[in-house]
């Protein structure tokens, strides 16, 4: 298996790495895997460590990272996690314990975080985010509203013709920062807003806020909860039966949270994103070849947060074998060109040649890909 440490317990394991600050000469190329291991997001936890062990086995068959092995270094970056996230990744740089960071995790994390790593270390963030982010030697690859939500929204209005949307997120910068975007879509195609609320990560109010919907009207609705908090709005959706009047859209349902929900919950439900398991490219079929190989058949869903992570990794070895000595004055809106793989196609980072967005329909258990954008 590839090599792989865990940092569950702070500073016990923590202070074992700063006993060996010179493991940067042992030659092992070490990068911090922040994820969510708890709370709303943690279901995501064991494909996104699936998906990076596959790029690190790939990566030290062909030599690493400079000629360093590389070695992962987990560490939970859910917001409900007990550590001081900005504590410990700061004593890991400063201590010489980590190489470089790939991140998947929420926005407020990375934001807080940019203001820590400050270009000491290359920093990959690699879910879809809100955009915006230029933050030198901070790599955000992952996919913008714009690109999501604007085709995808264009596209259920001239099926369905919803009359009015709903507009339900969790309490952050991304879901808020969407639906500013999703407001000037819906006046842009002169369609009403029928509601919108922002709850808490873990509510336990969501029943509630399915029947607020209900009574609004609204005819079709935009998730933009995540984890755990969207499995339940749509547990709660489907056994109100509102798919019978209402379409959903979201841009962070995935596999895991369609199996958990249940095919009687995602009836007429649809998501958008630049990854699938069904999508059928020749990167993503040699992606799955790998990724079982590796992994056995009862590994964990794929979907396009763990697919992130994957691409992340080899992002940053594509970052470090052409960009090794200017990486500090860039991030991704500067059209850096960094060549990598990834479980979509084979891709530059420059922001002209981006992935194409998917939309896809739930069917059963799976997504059926149906408009590439």
């Amino acid at each position: 298996m590839t090599p792989f440490t865990t940092l569950p317990k702070i500073p016990t394991e923590l202070e074992e790495l700063q006993d060996h600050p010179g493991s940067r000469s042992k030659g092992t190329y070490r990068i911090a895997l922040l994820i969510p291991l708890c709370g709303s997001a943690g279901l995501w936890a064991p494909s996104c460590i699936s998906s990076a062990q596959v790029a690190v086995e790939e990566l030290n068959k062909s030599g690493g990272v400079d000629g360093r092995k590389v070695q992962l270094i987990m560490i939970d970056a859910a917001m409900e996690a007990s550590i001081s996230i900005e504590e410990i990744v700061n004593d890991l740089i400063v201590t010489g314990s980590i190489d470089a960071i790939v991140g998947m995790h929420i926005s407020a994390i990375r934001q807080r975080l940019s203001k820590v790593v400050r270009q000491r270390i290359p920093y990959v963030y690699t879910p879809l985010y809100e955009g915006g982010e230029s933050t030198a030697g901070l790599f955000a690859i992952g996919e913008t509203p714009q690109e999501q939500l604007g085709p995808s929204m264009a596209l259920i209005q001239s099926q369905y013709r919803p009359k009015s949307w709903a507009l339900i997120g969790n309490d952050y910068v991304w879901p808020r920062t969407s639906h500013l975007f999703a407001k000037s879509k819906l006046r842009e195609m002169s369609v009403d807003l029928a509601y919108e609320q922002y709850v808490p990560f873990g509510s336990r109010n969501i029943a509630q806020y399915v029947a607020e919907i209900a009574a609004s009207k609204a005819e079709a609705v935009l998730i933009s909860l995540v984890g755990q908090d969207a499995i339940a709005f749509n547990r709660a959706f489907g056994s109100a039966g509102l798919h019978n009047h209402m379409v959903r859209l979201s841009c962070a349902v995935e596999e895991n949270g369609l199996l958990a929900a249940g095919s009687r919950n995602s009836k007429r439900l649809f998501a958008a994103s630049s990854y699938f398991a069904a999508l059928p490219t020749e990167a993503n079929a040699a992606f799955k070849e790998r990724y079982f190989g590796l992994h056995g058949e009862q590994a964990p869903a794929l979907n396009a947060i763990g697919q992130s992570t994957y691409e992340g990794v080899h992002f940053l070895a594509g970052l470090m074998q052409g960009h090794a000595n200017v990486w500090r004055d860039h991030c991704v809106s500067d059209a850096l060109p960094v060549i990598h793989r990834s479980g979509r196609k084979d891709l530059s980072s420059n922001r002209s040649e981006r992935p194409p967005v998917y939309l896809a329909r739930a069917d059963g258990l799976k997504f059926e890909v149906i408009k590439e954008f």
